[in-house]
């Protein structure tokens, strides 16, 4: 199924995928305890991409960790469909790719990829070989199958971490500044690629980010979080046409996407009290 196809069933059905009520989490105890998350209430809707961005310190990662079942809420529940994060990740219903593209050193491209399905013991031999020499050639690494990490840009090692994390088939991709440690000039073209083969493998994509610019690019949605503790300030529909090419980020529709997110960032701070 194209993205069009999968887009336009998505409007229609509006299954909700991933469902958020009253979450809220704290990390410590007694006085040293701290609200990273208040009150989230929300729906993530079957083969969306949606971007979370707010402050350091919001929130962003934890929401994430708390879906993926690395963190259980302090209150409130998150479900998959109907099952809860256990459930789902034991159903291995996840991909995740983190900052840290978090590759072998000692294995080669191809074997990091492989890695899920060794992990997947009712993988086929031969499938594993061709899927992995498939998911290379898909993030723009065909001839890269026996490199070596030392061998790897950092744009190269997060493309492999892409195609790892896409090799077990996920219906959510969890992805937590994947970019972020990549440079100006490499990152966008990241973004557009990630928009590529996403484009081809329609896929629920929790995607946390600190740039406003690159939410823009990528999403169906944008969540706002406000400082700690991280609620919901607003939740921004991007309505621009699909497949989104570089030059959307030259359009009017473009600059007042970014210019309404950073206002929603701005007013969400607070500010200290006069004295």
């Amino acid at each position: 199924m194209g993205r069009g196809d999968w887009e336009q069933s998505v409007v229609e059905n509006r299954k909700p995928h991933v469902t958020f009520r009253g979450l809220t989490h704290e990390y410590g105890n007694g006085d040293a305890r701290v609200t990273a998350l208040t009150d989230i209430d929300l729906e993530i809707y079957e083969g969306e991409f949606v971007s979370i961005i707010g402050p350091s310190g919001c929130g962003k990662t934890t929401l994430l960790r708390i879906v993926g079942d690395l963190l259980t809420p302090t209150h409130g529940t998150v479900r998959i469909d109907h099952a809860t994060p256990y459930e789902a990740r034991h159903q291995r219903l996840f991909g995740a790719v983190f900052q840290d593209a978090a590759l072998l050193p000692w294995r080669t491209a191809a074997e990091n990829v492989s890695l899920s399905f060794e992990l997947n013991r009712d993988a086929d031999g031969d499938d594993k070989n061709r899927d992995v020499d498939e998911l290379l050639d898909t993030v723009g690494l065909g001839g890269f199958h026996d490199s070596y990490p030392y061998q790897l840009s950092g744009g190269m090692k997060q493309r492999v971490a892409l195609a790892r994390a896409l090799a077990a088939r996920p219906r959510i991709l969890l992805m937590d500044e994947p970019f972020g440690s990549l440079d100006e000039i490499t990152r966008p073209d990241m973004g557009y690629e990630l928009l590529r083969i996403w484009e081809g493998r329609p896929t629920t994509v929790l995607f946390v980010t600190h740039s406003i610019v690159e939410a823009v690019m990528l999403s169906d949605r944008v969540i706002v979080l406000s400082p700690r503790p991280g609620e919901i300030v607003d939740v921004v529909d991007i309505e621009l046409s699909r497949p989104r090419l570089q030059f959307i980020e030259e359009s009017q529709e473009f600059a007042d996407y970014t210019a309404l997110m950073r206002g929603l960032l701005k007013g969400a701070r607070r500010e200290p009290l006069a004295v």
